[in-house]
């Protein structure tokens, strides 16, 4: 039986390379206050949520676990199920995986899979073309979003309709095709004859049907994804998918696994601002640039500019940009991107040579996320390291040791209980403990404000691998 409340599904286990450097690996763009005051994430959260949305269904991977239930508790949200991919293997499988997870209730839900990173201006235009799409999907239908073009964009895959779209009221439109991205001159005539739709990679669809669709188009993925939901298991608030299981499943995309073979396929244009934020450029167009073109961000000082970007995502770094024009100027705490806007989808390129000289900057921040809060670098030597550590109000850190450093941490904010060895003590504002190498320790925050305090490691060896974890509230045992 179909109907009811429409089940969101978010995947977020994306890398988000395209925005470096404020968007790493470690902390892809998601998750980042791109635009707004709220992570792209939460906007998506918030974008898919009201009466008629039952709460979101998450899949992401083990390196972004925590940050997703973090900015949930922020949102004062809760997921339904929280999905944990051990390895990568595109969208394909991830929506098999989560439609086997949510049909084992019984029910036969709708169910809406969308990304966590993209832009949508008008939200309530966007849950309304959903409704117009809950009434195909209903019916059986696969559903997807198309966005009425603005422009003949190559960086794009279209959806081809059978007769052109001349406004009016959102309706399900038959589909024909899935188009590959095209060249300036294919996407020039394409957009002319108004029945080609940018590809937003939003789709709604019954659990059966999209199942149906997995077992008509691509059966080989049924097997893996059902053991990887079969023999998984819950690890805290998490469902872990079966390692073994999951990663037999090919890497592919729903696009080129299910939707272009499928002949039950439905499109609802969609023309209330959308943007993939692909590429720099997009995020200037997002942006609002002012009559000159210019779109600022931070501490940052345009001098005769034209069509150009600044950001600077430090308050202490001012960012001057003098006579440019076409320009994207990124600066963050440890990397600057200078850029033709023209040519920001090339960022890509940077990260390639970064990663061949071994610089950090390519896929790392000097901040640290962890479930219990975070960390950064403020100095490093041979011998010593300087951190700054944050305990969120009921962090606390593994019961843990070290073999090659010794520890002195100074409360500059907040109040901390800490172990050494057998030894329990509150530090207050201004006082410090020293942790002896080799010693047995813990940090906790008991307290109602975040935690802040000032770590010097000194040693031979001061790598994040030289811990030995005995207890972790975290299960990293």
């Amino acid at each position: 039986m179909t109907g009811g409340l429409i089940h969101p599904v978010i995947l977020c286990g994306g890398s988000g390379t395209r925005l470096w450097p404020v968007s790493r690996r470690s902390y892809p763009k998601q998750f980042n206050t791109i635009l707004g005051e709220r992570s792209l994430f939460q906007e998506t959260i918030e974008r898919l949520s009201g009466p008629d949305f039952a709460a979101p269904v998450i899949v992401t991977n083990e390196d972004f676990r925590f940050i997703a239930g973090q900015q949930l508790t922020e949102m004062k949200r809760e997921a339904g199920r929280i999905l944990i991919e051990p390895v990568a293997r595109n969208t394909a499988p991830a929506v098999l995986a989560a439609a086997l997870s949510i049909r084992e209730e019984g029910a036969d839900p709708l169910l809406l899979f969308a990304p966590s990173d993209h832009v949508i201006q008008d939200a309530e235009a966007f849950r309304h073309a959903i409704a117009v799409g809950a009434g195909a999907a209903r019916t059986g239908r696969l559903v997807t979003f198309g966005i009425v073009p603005q422009w003949a964009e190559t960086g794009y895959g279209y959806l081809e309709l059978a007769n052109a779209v001349n406004g009016g009221a959102p309706a399900a439109h038959d589909l024909i095709r899935f188009v590959e991205k095209p060249d300036a001159e294919q996407a020039a005539q394409m957009t002319e004859t108004g029945r080609f739709l940018w590809n937003s990679g939003v789709f709604l669809f019954t659990a059966s049907a999209v199942l149906k669709a997995f077992e008509k188009h691509a059966p080989s993925l049924i097997g893996p994804c059902r053991r990887a939901v079969e023999h998984g298991g819950t690890d805290l608030d998490f469902f872990r998918l079966d390692a073994s299981s999951f990663s037999q499943a090919e890497s592919i995309s729903i696009d080129y696994a299910v939707m272009e073979h499928a002949d039950n396929l439905s499109v609802v244009p969609f023309d209330g601002g959308w943007s993939d934020l692909g590429a720099w450029d997009a995020v200037w167009r997002e942006m609002g640039p002012d009559s000159q073109g210019i779109a600022g961000s931070g501490a940052v000082t345009p001098i005769d500019c034209r069509n150009t970007l600044l950001r600077s995502e430090r308050d202490d770094i001012e960012l001057v940009g003098i006579g440019l024009e076409n320009i994207v100027a990124i600066a963050t705490h440890d990397a600057v991107l200078v850029a033709d806007k023209r040519q920001s989808q090339r960022v890509r390129e940077a990260i390639t040579a970064l990663e061949a000289k071994n610089a950090t900057q390519a896929t790392e921040f000097p901040r640290v996320h962890r479930p219990w809060g975070w960390y950064e670098t403020l100095s490093l030597g041979r011998r010593f390291q300087v951190k700054r550590i944050m305990v969120r109000p009921g962090g606390r850190l593994s019961l843990q040791s070290h073999m090659h450093r010794a520890e002195h941490w100074v409360v500059v904010e907040g109040t901390a209980r800490v172990t050494v060895g057998e030894k329990v003590q509150l530090l207050s504002e201004n006082e410090s403990v020293y942790v002896p190498l080799g010693a047995v320790h813990r940090l906790e925050n008991l307290g109602k404000v975040d935690l802040h305090l000032i770590e010097v490691q000194s040693g031979s060896y001061l790598g994040e691998d030289d811990i030995q974890r005995f207890e972790d509230v975290y299960a990293r045992v």
